[in-house]
């Protein structure tokens, strides 16, 4: 979480090798309370690294722990919702406290990364106290606390980060560094118990459009991604650009105002048809809704609820035909997705789709009838449980947190020059060689390896 010598700044905190045990009398009641699921190799009298504490042979795919006494505290501020959560080992959600930017967005036209940096540390403290009141807990109750370190806007995860280490190293507890993109994937586990490795996710939303093929818990092969704008971007510029409400955000406002448009009535091409991988693009579908907005003379100034009968007709129009090809977008590739993952998974039985656009109905309904074809399973959190929260980011605590997988807690004075372990471009998994895209390729280096990559190395040392 925080790099106290350069050259460590770039590994993954939570697969530290290196960080010994604490033997303070906190350490060792939480890890009696986890010695119904894990076994530690070695005694707890010696120094020994996290990762050989807990066994890594089984498997820690469909570990369920039976352990109700594991309480951790997610924190969640990757973009531009101040989110915090307490959960229960056995998937219990004690809380959600989610303090929305809404107003920032319709006032900024999108997120402004200072503004919503100055919108997180205003209310962090209250957020994460109400969480812990909705609980009936307070910090000296916890088991541990998890954060999202990556990806994100660095201003915002900065905040969070900050608040969480704050906490851990008070009161003394192992704290988590959390990857957005898998805990939008792993809360789908705490949804449906059923839910087993390996399986598919979709994973949508402003910023992220993901294909990926979930073998294990931080095991990812990626499938496919955008190379320029994910579908969220997409919804929210034209919902901007037809006039429309933007404190419900972009996705919301076009779904709505898409009912009542002819889906068929404007003729967008579809991206990337030439091409047969499961990459996605939407800037070229941006364009295409900018020059059908222009051509029916709409003036994004005036809201829709004062436009003209006519106007507001068209601004339907637009939005429906918008929301038809960009959602065929998606099926098409997740149609090739999945015959990818079966030649290399046959045994895949879900799809699981999350992030802030899997809250969409039509996307969902669209993409049931996709692995209904291919006699897969569809599986997506409710929507509170898909957009940016708290309880993703605790249950992915959580799920890490059994293998081992967490920091010991922060020292009560940060040294100084010590440096906080961000992540704001953070890729989940490494490319499937059939997926790899040039034109991305090409696109500005990685700043950290995957947390695949990462996850392999640490394995790697232990064996």
């Amino acid at each position: 979480m925080a790099s106290l010598v350069p050259t460590l700044s770039c590994t993954l905190s939570r697969l530290n090798l290196v960080a010994e045990l604490s033997h303070s009398q906190h350490t060792l009641k939480l890890f009696r309370a986890l010695s119904s699921t894990l076994t530690p190799h070695k005694s707890l009298h010696h120094p020994t690294p996290f990762k050989s504490l807990f066994s890594s042979t089984s498997s820690s795919s469909n570990l369920v722990s039976k352990d109700n006494n594991l309480v951790v505290l997610g924190i969640e501020t990757s973009c531009d919702d101040t989110a915090a959560a307490v959960v229960r080992g056995d998937g219990e959600i004690l809380s959600q406290v989610v303090s929305s930017q809404a107003d920032l967005l319709a006032r900024y036209g999108g997120v402004a990364p200072k503004m919503a940096e100055e919108a997180h540390s205003q209310v962090i403290d209250q957020v994460v106290q109400d969480a812990l009141d909705k609980a009936n807990l307070t910090e000296a109750d916890l088991s541990a606390v998890a954060v999202t370190i990556g990806p994100g806007l660095s201003l915002c995860l900065r905040v969070g980060v900050q608040k969480a280490r704050k906490i851990a190293a008070i009161y003394q507890l192992p704290i988590v560094g959390v990857h957005h993109m898998e805990a939008h994937a792993l809360v789908a586990r705490l949804c449906d118990r059923d839910l087993q490795f390996p399986f598919m996710a979709l994973l949508i939303s402003g910023g992220h459009n993901i294909l990926v093929l979930a073998r294990d818990l931080g095991h990812y092969l990626q499938l496919g991604t955008t190379i320029d704008d994910a579908i969220g971007e997409a919804y929210d510029k034209s919902a901007k650009w037809l006039g429309l409400d933007l404190r419900r955000s972009g996705g919301p406002a076009i779904e709505e105002l898409a009912r009542q448009g002819d889906a068929q009535s404007v003729k967008f091409s579809v991206p990337m048809k030439q091409h047969k991988d499961c990459n996605f693009s939407y800037a070229g579908l941006k364009t295409q809704v900018k020059l059908a907005i222009e051509a029916k003379n709409i003036d994004a100034a005036i809201p829709y609820s004062s436009a003209n009968s006519e106007d507001q007709r068209h601004r339907a129009d637009i939005a429906a035909s918008f929301q038809r090809v960009a959602v065929l977008h998606l099926e098409e590739r997740c149609e090739r997705a999945i015959q990818w993952a079966l030649e290399i998974e046959p045994s895949i039985k879900h799809l699981v789709v999350s992030g802030g656009v899997a809250s969409n109905q039509y996307v969902r309904a669209r993409l049931h009838e996709v692995v209904a074809r291919n006699s897969l399973q569809l599986v997506c959190p409710p929507p509170s449980l898909c957009t940016d929260n708290g309880v993703m980011i605790a249950w992915t605590g959580i799920e890490n947190f059994r293998l081992g997988r967490f920091d010991p807690p922060p020292p009560a004075i940060e040294p100084d020059g010590c440096q906080l372990d961000l992540r704001p471009r953070w890729p989940l998994g490494e490319e499937y060689g059939r997926g790899r895209s040039i034109a991305r390729s090409m696109r500005t280096a990685r700043i950290h390896p995957s947390l695949t990559a990462l996850t392999q190395a640490s394995q790697y040392k232990e064996s």
